[in-house]
Protein backbone atom coordinates (compact mmCIF):
# COMPACT_ATOMS: atom_id res chain seq x y z
CA UNK A 1 0.00 0.00 0.00
CA UNK A 2 1.21 3.34 -0.96
CA UNK A 3 0.61 6.40 1.88
CA UNK A 4 0.07 9.77 0.67
CA UNK A 5 2.99 11.82 0.30
CA UNK A 6 2.16 14.69 -2.47
CA UNK A 7 1.80 17.18 -0.14
CA UNK A 8 5.40 16.32 1.39
CA UNK A 9 7.50 19.85 2.46
CA UNK A 10 10.00 20.66 -0.24
CA UNK A 11 12.79 22.38 0.10
CA UNK A 12 12.50 26.71 -0.58
CA UNK A 13 8.73 25.39 -0.15
CA UNK A 14 6.91 29.45 0.45
CA UNK A 15 3.31 28.77 1.63
CA UNK A 16 0.31 31.61 1.90
CA UNK A 17 -2.19 30.08 4.03
CA UNK A 18 -5.82 30.85 3.24
CA UNK A 19 -7.84 31.26 7.01
CA UNK A 20 -10.12 33.42 5.61
CA UNK A 21 -12.89 33.97 8.49
CA UNK A 22 -11.25 31.20 10.88
CA UNK A 23 -7.88 31.81 11.98
CA UNK A 24 -8.26 30.21 15.06
CA UNK A 25 -7.15 26.86 17.31
CA UNK A 26 -10.47 25.59 16.51
CA UNK A 27 -11.35 25.58 12.62
CA UNK A 28 -8.19 26.73 11.51
CA UNK A 29 -6.15 23.95 13.19
CA UNK A 30 -4.75 23.39 9.56
CA UNK A 31 -3.67 26.69 9.66
CA UNK A 32 -2.26 26.71 13.83
CA UNK A 33 -0.28 23.75 12.97
CA UNK A 34 1.69 24.45 10.19
CA UNK A 35 2.42 28.12 11.67
CA UNK A 36 3.51 26.27 14.68
CA UNK A 37 5.60 23.26 13.09
CA UNK A 38 6.52 24.48 10.18
CA UNK A 39 7.35 28.76 10.19
CA UNK A 40 10.09 28.64 8.18
CA UNK A 41 7.46 27.18 5.24
CA UNK A 42 4.89 30.60 5.61
CA UNK A 43 5.50 33.97 4.10
CA UNK A 44 1.62 35.55 5.38
CA UNK A 45 -1.69 34.56 6.72
CA UNK A 46 -4.88 35.78 4.32
CA UNK A 47 -7.69 36.45 6.31
CA UNK A 48 -9.42 40.03 6.51
CA UNK A 49 -10.45 40.20 9.49
CA UNK A 50 -6.89 40.32 11.13
CA UNK A 51 -5.41 41.85 8.22
CA UNK A 52 -2.40 44.32 9.47
CA UNK A 53 -2.12 42.43 12.54
CA UNK A 54 0.39 39.41 12.76
CA UNK A 55 0.28 35.52 13.87
CA UNK A 56 1.55 36.60 17.25
CA UNK A 57 -0.98 39.11 18.27
CA UNK A 58 -4.19 36.71 17.06
CA UNK A 59 -3.10 33.43 17.99
CA UNK A 60 -0.19 33.96 20.55
CA UNK A 61 2.16 31.40 18.53
CA UNK A 62 5.69 32.80 18.75
CA UNK A 63 6.24 33.51 15.11
CA UNK A 64 6.60 36.69 13.06
CA UNK A 65 4.22 36.12 10.08
CA UNK A 66 2.05 39.17 8.91
CA UNK A 67 -2.07 38.53 7.77
CA UNK A 68 -3.01 40.10 5.05
CA UNK A 69 -6.44 40.66 3.52
CA UNK A 70 -6.21 38.75 0.24
CA UNK A 71 -3.43 36.53 -2.28
CA UNK A 72 -2.77 39.35 -3.93
CA UNK A 73 -1.27 41.23 -0.82
CA UNK A 74 0.99 37.80 -0.19
CA UNK A 75 3.06 38.39 -3.62
CA UNK A 76 5.47 40.88 -2.04
CA UNK A 77 6.45 37.58 -0.31
CA UNK A 78 6.71 35.29 -3.69
CA UNK A 79 4.86 32.22 -2.60
CA UNK A 80 5.17 29.43 -4.41
CA UNK A 81 1.99 27.74 -2.83
CA UNK A 82 -1.50 28.72 -0.94
CA UNK A 83 -2.48 25.73 1.50
CA UNK A 84 -6.03 25.85 2.49
CA UNK A 85 -5.96 26.14 6.67
CA UNK A 86 -8.74 25.89 7.12
CA UNK A 87 -11.45 23.00 7.72
CA UNK A 88 -15.31 24.09 6.93
CA UNK A 89 -17.99 21.25 8.31
CA UNK A 90 -18.35 19.15 5.37
CA UNK A 91 -14.79 19.92 3.51
CA UNK A 92 -17.23 21.76 1.19
CA UNK A 93 -15.62 24.59 -1.06
CA UNK A 94 -17.00 27.91 0.17
CA UNK A 95 -17.79 29.87 -3.17
CA UNK A 96 -16.30 32.88 -1.67
CA UNK A 97 -12.72 31.25 -1.66
CA UNK A 98 -12.89 30.61 -5.51
CA UNK A 99 -11.72 34.11 -6.78
CA UNK A 100 -8.58 33.68 -4.34
CA UNK A 101 -7.70 30.21 -5.60
CA UNK A 102 -7.77 31.47 -8.71
CA UNK A 103 -5.98 34.21 -8.61
CA UNK A 104 -3.32 31.86 -6.68
CA UNK A 105 -3.64 29.54 -10.34
CA UNK A 106 -3.31 32.80 -12.38
CA UNK A 107 0.16 33.50 -11.27
CA UNK A 108 1.59 30.04 -11.40
CA UNK A 109 1.01 29.51 -7.50
CA UNK A 110 0.18 26.06 -6.02
CA UNK A 111 -2.86 25.49 -4.24
CA UNK A 112 -3.11 22.84 -1.28
CA UNK A 113 -6.52 21.55 -0.23
CA UNK A 114 -6.98 18.98 2.87
CA UNK A 115 -10.83 19.70 1.77
CA UNK A 116 -13.46 16.17 1.03
CA UNK A 117 -14.00 18.42 -1.83
CA UNK A 118 -11.54 17.62 -4.30
CA UNK A 119 -9.83 20.33 -6.35
CA UNK A 120 -8.94 17.95 -8.88
CA UNK A 121 -12.60 17.62 -9.85
CA UNK A 122 -12.92 21.31 -10.33
CA UNK A 123 -12.91 21.86 -14.00
CA UNK A 124 -12.77 25.84 -13.45
CA UNK A 125 -9.30 25.34 -11.25
CA UNK A 126 -8.20 22.85 -13.15
CA UNK A 127 -8.41 25.16 -16.49
CA UNK A 128 -6.37 27.36 -14.48
CA UNK A 129 -3.96 25.68 -12.92
CA UNK A 130 -3.26 24.00 -15.99
CA UNK A 131 -2.84 27.62 -18.07
CA UNK A 132 0.24 28.25 -15.58
CA UNK A 133 1.49 24.61 -15.09
CA UNK A 134 0.81 24.86 -10.98
CA UNK A 135 -0.36 22.08 -8.98
CA UNK A 136 -3.78 21.60 -7.36
CA UNK A 137 -2.57 18.68 -4.21
CA UNK A 138 -5.50 17.01 -2.51
CA UNK A 139 -3.96 16.02 0.61
CA UNK A 140 -7.27 14.17 1.36
CA UNK A 141 -7.90 11.67 -1.67
CA UNK A 142 -6.37 8.27 -0.52
CA UNK A 143 -4.38 5.94 -2.60
CA UNK A 144 -6.46 3.20 -4.78
CA UNK A 145 -4.44 0.03 -3.17
CA UNK A 146 -6.07 -0.15 0.24
CA UNK A 147 -6.92 -3.71 1.51
CA UNK A 148 -9.87 -4.85 4.19
CA UNK A 149 -8.69 -4.96 7.84
CA UNK A 150 -6.44 -8.45 8.46
CA UNK A 151 -5.37 -8.20 12.23
CA UNK A 152 -2.53 -8.49 11.13
CA UNK A 153 0.26 -8.07 14.17
CA UNK A 154 2.69 -5.61 14.58
CA UNK A 155 5.97 -6.71 14.70
CA UNK A 156 7.72 -7.94 17.92
CA UNK A 157 9.25 -5.20 19.70
CA UNK A 158 7.58 -2.56 18.32
CA UNK A 159 5.03 -0.51 20.51
CA UNK A 160 1.89 0.87 19.02
CA UNK A 161 0.04 3.78 20.64
CA UNK A 162 -3.15 5.56 19.27
CA UNK A 163 -4.27 9.02 20.75
CA UNK A 164 -7.97 9.00 21.06
CA UNK A 165 -9.81 12.14 22.35
CA UNK A 166 -12.90 13.50 24.14
CA UNK A 167 -13.47 15.68 20.83
CA UNK A 168 -12.46 16.62 17.91
CA UNK A 169 -9.70 19.43 17.42
CA UNK A 170 -8.70 18.31 21.39
CA UNK A 171 -5.25 18.38 20.46
CA UNK A 172 -4.59 14.80 19.69
CA UNK A 173 -2.02 15.29 16.62
CA UNK A 174 -0.31 17.83 18.65
CA UNK A 175 -0.21 15.53 21.50
CA UNK A 176 1.11 12.91 19.10
CA UNK A 177 3.94 15.28 17.76
CA UNK A 178 4.81 16.05 21.11
CA UNK A 179 5.55 13.03 22.32
CA UNK A 180 7.15 11.81 19.14
CA UNK A 181 9.73 14.76 19.43
CA UNK A 182 10.60 14.14 22.88
CA UNK A 183 10.96 10.62 22.34
CA UNK A 184 13.61 10.92 19.62
CA UNK A 185 15.34 13.39 22.04
CA UNK A 186 16.51 10.31 23.85
CA UNK A 187 17.21 8.22 21.10
CA UNK A 188 13.87 6.39 20.56
CA UNK A 189 13.48 4.76 17.43
CA UNK A 190 9.93 6.45 17.05
CA UNK A 191 7.57 7.65 14.17
CA UNK A 192 4.35 9.42 14.44
CA UNK A 193 1.76 8.24 11.54
CA UNK A 194 -0.72 10.62 10.28
CA UNK A 195 -4.07 9.79 9.77
CA UNK A 196 -5.54 13.36 8.67
CA UNK A 197 -4.68 16.36 6.65
CA UNK A 198 -2.50 18.38 8.30
CA UNK A 199 -0.42 15.52 10.07
CA UNK A 200 0.29 14.52 6.17
CA UNK A 201 0.92 18.26 5.29
CA UNK A 202 3.62 18.26 8.36
CA UNK A 203 4.50 15.13 7.90
CA UNK A 204 4.39 14.18 3.76
CA UNK A 205 3.32 11.05 3.88
CA UNK A 206 -0.25 9.27 5.80
CA UNK A 207 -3.67 8.06 4.75
CA UNK A 208 -6.92 10.71 5.48
CA UNK A 209 -8.96 8.21 7.26
CA UNK A 210 -12.16 10.27 6.68
CA UNK A 211 -12.05 9.70 3.15
CA UNK A 212 -11.84 6.08 2.90
CA UNK A 213 -14.81 4.01 1.96
CA UNK A 214 -16.42 2.52 5.73
CA UNK A 215 -15.44 -1.18 4.67
CA UNK A 216 -11.46 0.25 4.24
CA UNK A 217 -11.05 2.57 6.94
CA UNK A 218 -9.38 -0.18 9.65
CA UNK A 219 -7.59 -1.45 6.66
CA UNK A 220 -5.92 1.58 5.67
CA UNK A 221 -4.90 2.10 9.13
CA UNK A 222 -3.54 -1.10 9.67
CA UNK A 223 -1.37 -0.85 7.07
CA UNK A 224 -0.04 2.22 7.79
CA UNK A 225 1.10 0.79 11.39
CA UNK A 226 2.32 -2.14 10.74
CA UNK A 227 4.33 -0.25 7.61
CA UNK A 228 5.87 2.48 10.64
CA UNK A 229 6.53 -0.65 13.17
CA UNK A 230 8.37 -2.51 10.46
CA UNK A 231 10.84 0.49 10.99
CA UNK A 232 10.22 1.52 14.60
CA UNK A 233 9.87 0.60 17.72
CA UNK A 234 7.81 2.90 18.75
CA UNK A 235 4.37 4.29 16.72
CA UNK A 236 2.41 7.29 17.72
CA UNK A 237 -0.66 7.08 15.83
CA UNK A 238 -2.60 10.17 15.14
CA UNK A 239 -6.25 10.17 16.55
CA UNK A 240 -9.46 11.09 15.00
CA UNK A 241 -12.56 12.25 16.47
CA UNK A 242 -14.00 10.83 19.51
CA UNK A 243 -16.14 7.52 19.91
CA UNK A 244 -18.78 10.35 21.73
CA UNK A 245 -19.00 12.25 18.57
CA UNK A 246 -22.36 11.92 16.84
CA UNK A 247 -20.80 12.70 13.24
CA UNK A 248 -17.25 11.28 13.24
CA UNK A 249 -17.18 8.04 16.18
CA UNK A 250 -17.59 5.79 13.12
CA UNK A 251 -13.90 7.10 11.99
CA UNK A 252 -12.82 7.08 15.48
CA UNK A 253 -13.50 3.09 15.96
CA UNK A 254 -11.81 2.33 12.43
CA UNK A 255 -9.28 4.11 13.45
CA UNK A 256 -9.13 2.47 17.19
CA UNK A 257 -9.20 -0.92 15.61
CA UNK A 258 -7.35 -0.40 12.58
CA UNK A 259 -3.99 0.65 14.80
CA UNK A 260 -4.73 -2.41 17.13
CA UNK A 261 -2.40 -0.39 19.96
CA UNK A 262 -0.65 -2.08 22.67
CA UNK A 263 -1.74 1.69 24.75
CA UNK A 264 -3.47 4.43 24.36
CA UNK A 265 -3.31 8.55 25.17
CA UNK A 266 -6.39 10.08 26.01
CA UNK A 267 -6.39 13.44 25.10
CA UNK A 268 -8.56 15.94 26.44
CA UNK A 269 -9.28 20.07 26.94
CA UNK A 270 -9.21 21.61 30.24
CA UNK A 271 -12.97 22.58 31.16
CA UNK A 272 -14.35 21.16 27.69
CA UNK A 273 -18.36 19.97 29.00
CA UNK A 274 -19.81 19.11 25.45
CA UNK A 275 -19.17 17.91 21.89
CA UNK A 276 -18.73 20.88 20.29
CA UNK A 277 -22.52 21.92 18.25
CA UNK A 278 -24.27 18.99 19.72
CA UNK A 279 -25.80 18.76 22.99
CA UNK A 280 -23.35 15.12 24.15
CA UNK A 281 -22.29 15.76 27.56
CA UNK A 282 -18.37 14.59 27.65
CA UNK A 283 -18.48 11.85 30.80
CA UNK A 284 -15.50 12.20 33.97
CA UNK A 285 -12.00 11.31 32.71
CA UNK A 286 -12.57 8.23 34.77
CA UNK A 287 -15.32 7.16 32.72
CA UNK A 288 -13.99 8.31 29.13
CA UNK A 289 -11.09 6.37 29.71
CA UNK A 290 -13.06 3.15 30.40
CA UNK A 291 -15.37 3.74 27.53
CA UNK A 292 -11.93 3.55 25.47
CA UNK A 293 -10.48 0.53 26.84
CA UNK A 294 -13.92 -1.24 26.48
CA UNK A 295 -14.00 -0.66 23.05
CA UNK A 296 -10.16 -1.27 21.92
CA UNK A 297 -10.38 -4.71 24.06
CA UNK A 298 -13.52 -6.02 22.12
CA UNK A 299 -10.75 -6.61 19.90
CA UNK A 300 -7.09 -6.44 21.40
CA UNK A 301 -6.95 -5.26 25.41
CA UNK A 302 -5.50 -1.99 25.28
CA UNK A 303 -4.87 0.39 28.19
CA UNK A 304 -4.99 4.05 28.64
CA UNK A 305 -1.34 4.96 30.21
CA UNK A 306 -1.44 8.63 30.20
CA UNK A 307 -3.78 11.75 29.77
CA UNK A 308 -2.66 14.96 27.49
CA UNK A 309 -4.26 18.01 28.85
CA UNK A 310 -4.97 20.88 26.46
CA UNK A 311 -4.87 23.73 29.22
CA UNK A 312 -4.55 26.35 26.32
CA UNK A 313 -6.17 29.83 27.62
CA UNK A 314 -5.18 28.61 31.13
CA UNK A 315 -2.39 30.49 33.44
CA UNK A 316 -0.37 29.15 35.31
CA UNK A 317 -2.34 28.28 38.31
CA UNK A 318 -5.32 26.98 36.75
CA UNK A 319 -2.99 24.90 34.44
CA UNK A 320 -1.47 23.51 37.84
CA UNK A 321 -5.49 23.03 39.55
CA UNK A 322 -6.47 21.33 35.68
CA UNK A 323 -3.79 18.62 35.77
CA UNK A 324 -3.96 17.78 39.22
CA UNK A 325 -7.99 17.06 38.93
CA UNK A 326 -7.18 15.14 36.02
CA UNK A 327 -4.63 13.14 37.89
CA UNK A 328 -6.99 12.75 41.18
CA UNK A 329 -9.75 11.09 38.60
CA UNK A 330 -7.90 9.08 36.62
CA UNK A 331 -4.74 8.14 38.74
CA UNK A 332 -2.52 8.48 35.59
CA UNK A 333 0.51 10.85 34.52
CA UNK A 334 -1.06 13.89 33.27
CA UNK A 335 0.49 16.62 31.37
CA UNK A 336 0.00 19.35 28.80
CA UNK A 337 2.93 18.29 26.36
CA UNK A 338 2.88 22.25 24.55
CA UNK A 339 3.24 24.16 28.07
CA UNK A 340 5.67 21.49 29.81
CA UNK A 341 7.06 19.43 27.43
CA UNK A 342 6.03 15.30 26.63
CA UNK A 343 9.16 13.98 28.65
CA UNK A 344 6.72 12.99 31.14
CA UNK A 345 4.25 11.73 29.09
CA UNK A 346 6.76 9.51 26.93
CA UNK A 347 8.14 7.84 30.28
CA UNK A 348 4.50 7.22 30.97
CA UNK A 349 4.44 5.22 27.73
CA UNK A 350 7.77 3.26 28.23
CA UNK A 351 7.39 2.43 31.76
CA UNK A 352 3.87 0.72 30.87
CA UNK A 353 4.82 -1.24 28.42
CA UNK A 354 7.89 -2.22 30.32
CA UNK A 355 4.91 -3.44 33.07
CA UNK A 356 2.98 -5.01 30.34
CA UNK A 357 4.86 -5.85 27.33
CA UNK A 358 4.03 -4.75 23.57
Amino acid sequence: MNSRADAAPEQGRRLAILAEGYLDFHHGKTAVSILRYKPDEVVAVIDRAHAGASVRDVLGIDVDVPIVASVEDTFQWSPSAVLIGIAPRGGGLPEEWRPQLLQALEHGLDVISGLHYMLNDDAELVAAARGTNARLVDVRQPPADIEVAELAPHRSGATVVTFVGSDCAVGKMTAALEINAAARRRGLSSEFVATGQTGIMLEGSGITVDRVIGDFMSGAVEGLVNEAASRADWVFVEGQGSLLHPAYSGVTLALLHGSSPDAMVLVHQAGLRQIDEYPVVIPPLDRLVRIYEDAAGWIKPAPVVAIALNTRGLDAEETRRAIAEAHSATGLPVADPVKSGADELVSAIVQSSRRTGP
